[in-house]
């Protein structure tokens, strides 16, 4: 369980910046080029760059690059975790961590 718990955190923490969850949110649109998500901000490509990696890193995106350009789209495989990880642990449930903790 403490696995699940490190790497839920690891996840959280790297959309834990409104740029990244804004980015996130762009790319529920569909694959879109680093251009094109520059083209929303007033930052650096390497500050793109930046938190891209976080999100790749994290599992949250994917990337793949054509020719001088990179893509980006979600990594709908690992959200959909994320979200059934999460919803397990805010939800009432049987067993819970309680019964265990406070037995």
């Amino acid at each position: 369980m403490e696995k699940i718990y490190t790497d839920t955190a690891k996840i959280l923490k790297a959309i834990a910046e409104p740029k990244r969850l804004r980015i996130m949110d762009m790319l529920s649109c569909g694959e879109l080029c680093a251009c094109k998500i520059l083209e929303e901000f007033h930052i650096t490509q390497p500050t793109l760059s930046h938190d891209m990696k976080i999100l790749v890193e994290a599992g949250l995106v994917n990337d793949r690059r054509v020719g001088k350009n990179t893509y980006y789209s979600l990594n709908t495989e690992n959200i959909a975790h994320l979200q059934a990880v999460l919803g397990d642990l805010l939800s009432e449930k049987e067993p819970c961590i309680c019964d265990q903790t406070c037995a």
